[in-house]
């Protein structure tokens, strides 16, 4: 009697399980699953590895010699160096910031913690040009602090001041946002331990907090590293465009593109798409350490 009633039960299946079945995507037939990847490798190679190829063959259309020749010329230098000096000042700012928004926020309670969070949120909702229009109206000569920088022939517009802070806001919220879910996750309960052991704040930061968190702090530096060194329209407005001087990678390939120098405009350009490269294989590393060191169960 019992061998009768347990042979029927182990090859029943509840209605749960019918349901996931009827629902698993592998259960579609072979022709959909076919079209739906066909149209995605077909949306990826027409909008993100065919401009790749059309840049490096324009860089490389006359030869490895005018392609390095093109990078040699006393303008990319200097607009190579400047991009470089750029990005690490905005990315050693927000560096900062990020980690002090980012512990306040996910190990504190306050007053003020929600707009916090929404300033930092600020730079993704504003266009690019808009904040450079701000720190036009700021830093001008008819702005709100133009007669104090006048007269102390200080110089922030159409110089590397303005264009780092320009850099500096667009590229704000990478390094918070990425810390501040993974510190969330993690709690305070380590810190606690630390403290009641007798541990100063500092020594509870470098030996507790930033060892777990050492992944994500790498994951928003190369986002933010990648975004400044690619910035565009803040910078054109604050730069200036000074040939030699005050123009960034980005701007340069405008001009040199302009001015129907394509293969120095194109080579500029293939640098920054290297750099899009090696951004995508750096995260796609950082991502995996990230999903490794993620707590099970959640």
């Amino acid at each position: 009697m019992s061998i009768e009633m347990t042979v029927p039960r182990a090859h029943a299946s509840s209605p749960a399980e019918i349901a996931r079945a009827s629902h698993d995507p592998r259960s579609e037939p072979r022709a959909v699953r076919i079209v739906l990847i066909t149209l995605a490798i077909g949306f990826l190679s027409i909008f993100v590895v065919l401009p790749l190829v059309i840049v490096f063959a324009q860089a490389f259309a006359k030869g490895v010699g005018a392609y390095l020749a093109a990078l040699a010329d006393a303008e990319a230098l200097a607009a190579i160096r400047l991009t470089l000096l750029v990005a690490l000042t905005s990315v050693g700012l927000n560096l900062l910031f990020g980690l002090i928004a980012a512990w306040a926020i996910a190990k504190f309670d306050f007053g003020g913690k929600t707009l916090l969070i929404t300033l930092i949120d600020l730079p993704f909702s504003v266009s690019p040009v808009i904040s450079g229009l701000v720190f036009v109206l700021l830093f001008g000569a008819q702005g709100f602090f133009g007669n104090f920088l006048q007269a102390h022939h200080l110089q922030v517009l159409f110089a590397f001041p303005g264009i780092a802070l320009a850099t500096t806001f667009v590229t704000f919220p990478f390094v918070a946002r990425a810390l501040i879910p993974l510190m969330q996750e993690q709690g305070t309960q380590e810190e606690e331990a630390a403290i009641s052991l007798g541990a100063s704040g500092l020594q509870t930061f470098f030996r507790v907090t930033l060892p777990n968190i050492k992944w994500g702090v790498l994951y928003g530096v190369l986002l933010c590293n990648a975004r400044a060194m690619g910035e565009f329209g803040a910078v054109s407005v604050v730069s200036g465009h000074v040939r030699g001087e005050t123009n960034t990678m980005p701007l340069l390939v405008e001009i040199l593109y302009n001015e129907y120098q394509f293969v120095a405009a194109f080579a500029i350009a293939s640098l920054l798409a290297m750099l899009a490269l090696i951004t995508l294989i750096a995260k796609t590393v950082l991502e995996r350490h990230l999903d490794e060191g993620a707590p099970r169960g959640h």
